[in-house]
């Protein structure tokens, strides 16, 4: 990675659960290069800002000219891609500001509305600045966007020359302020930090604490507005050296960090996460093709807005013998014969059959004054079936941590040509598959879908059929 001194400096102090043995695993996201990427220079941390995406980049000022620092590092600076369509992008163009000549200009983002940006730069600009043995450190600031320019830039308050600050982050709904700083204090080489917005000012930083921050560095935040703060570390566990995690704020605090699956992660950096609203497109930046590039994906995942509950086969029946009333005065006993080897007595009996299948039900009468027996007064075919439904079969409770086994075996679709069992955990995790393990990493309550999908008919028309079922996962005791 090359990048800016407060990122180098970070680095140099710096879809998911399984399912399982039985089932194959989808591929939860696809990866594209976006064509906005320079051929040789390095494109970093994509912001959406409407159909628009800005980002950083140390491409040439010029088709000849370098954009470079006092000491000769090349220079990040603000462009923005306007969308051509649903596949391409614009040229980009830069988003200038003040500062682009001599400094550094991002990681950034956007106030909810657009008109303001917090962007990464360093914080002295005077004559020390100029010496190349001079350590300037980075911090946040924040200037209005008119159109193509960034004006009146002003400094973050707790900006410093003791520490660095910055890749900062706004919630959707502008209330609070993360970002990412190696000040006194933290867990590590840098931490996740987030202020208020209240009465004109942002509060003092709180560090998010070990729930989310390690030994080791946690920079690139996003706070999505599920609730998930996405950000990049480079701890172990994942398989590059940055790798992009996610911890999700609850009433309890923040739950301990997942990392992203690959294709996202992969054995190089990867890094600066943003996704839509839906989580169903994002950008981040890798430099899985040497240079830094910034990369589209799109979630494979499928869910339905809404399935059908599961229903429960029921296999008991009620038998009643109506002429009972009419010879009452008669004392008969009711002999029942259900066609599964069971009997019964009574003018009134309830049988649960074993299970599906067709069965002949028989009635015998005796007259209980002369022993005389009618045999098979009543007869009569019952033809026990299952719900038309996919079917979920396995356990309603289960402990996090815990495999289970769920099963689509008992699926009762007539005349259905099954092609695919596609299950979706409702934790961003698939399988494929009538037999799937699965394990739950995390209490709560999981709304399961099984979509069955038959082989396509003639003219392409595919049969398709959804259902669902909740699971409670228990913490482990």
């Amino acid at each position: 990675m090359k990048q800016s001194p407060f990122i180098r400096l970070l680095l140099l102090a710096a879809v998911m659960t399984t399912a399982g043995l039985h089932a194959q695993q989808p591929q939860v996201f696809v990866i594209t290069r976006l064509p906005i990427n320079s051929p040789v220079y390095n494109d970093i941390s994509p912001v959406l800002v409407g159909d628009d995406l800005v980002f950083c980049s140390d491409r040439r000022f010029s088709g000849i000219t370098d954009r470079t620092a006092f000491d000769g590092r090349r220079l990040f600076n603000i462009y923005i891609a306007e969308r051509k369509d649903s596949a391409d992008w614009k040229r980009p163009v830069e988003l200038k500001s003040p500062r682009s000549t001599l400094f550094n200009n991002g990681p950034l983002c956007f106030s909810p509305d657009g008109r303001t940006v917090y962007f990464t730069s360093e914080i002295e600009t005077g004559e020390p600045a100029r010496r190349r043995d001079f350590r300037n450190r980075s911090g946040i600031f924040i200037a209005d966007r008119t159109g193509m320019e960034l004006s009146n830039v002003r400094p973050f308050k707790y900006n410093s020359e003791l520490y660095d600050i910055g890749h900062p982050s706004v919630t959707s709904d502008g209330r609070y302020l993360f970002f990412a700083s190696d000040m006194p204090g933290g867990q590590g080489g840098s931490d996740i930090y987030r202020c208020e917005y209240s009465d004109g000012e942002w509060s003092e930083p709180v560090n998010l604490g070990p729930e989310v921050n390690s030994p080791y560095v946690e920079n690139y935040p996003f706070m999505h507005a599920s609730g998930r703060l996405y950000f990049t570390s480079n701890r172990p566990g994942g398989p590059g050296g940055l790798d992009v995690w996610y911890s999700t704020l609850t009433v309890n605090g923040w739950d301990t960090p997942i990392l992203l699956p690959e294709p996202l992660n992969s054995e190089s950096d990867d890094f600066a996460f943003i996704a839509q609203p839906d989580l169903l497109i994002g950008y981040f930046t890798s430099n899985r093709r040497r240079n830094d590039d910034i990369y589209e994906f799109k979630s494979t995942i499928i869910r339905k807005s809404s399935c059908d509950p599961l229903g429960i086969n029921n296999y008991c029946y009620e038998f009643i013998e109506e002429n009972a009333v009419k010879y009452d005065t008669i004392p008969f006993r009711y002999e029942w014969r259900f066609g599964d080897g069971n009997t019964a007595e009574g003018h009134v009996v309830e049988h649960c059959y074993p299970g599906p299948g067709t069965y002949i039900v028989q009635l015998d009468v005796i007259n209980l004054v002369t022993s005389e027996r009618m045999a098979n007064i009543k007869s009569d075919i019952v033809d026990v079936r299952n719900i038309e439904q996919p079917y979920i079969s396995g356990p309603d409770t289960a402990y996090a941590g815990e495999r289970l086994g769920l099963s689509a075996s008992e699926t009762y679709l007539p005349g259905w040509d099954i092609g695919t069992y596609y299950w979706n955990f409702d934790d961003e995790t698939v399988a494929i598959g009538m037999d799937v393990d699965k394990i739950f990493t995390r209490p709560g309550t999981y709304d399961i879908q099984l979509i069955v999908s038959a082989k396509p008919e003639r003219g392409g028309i595919i049969q398709e059929a959804c259902i669902s079922r909740s699971i409670n996962i228990l913490p482990r005791p």
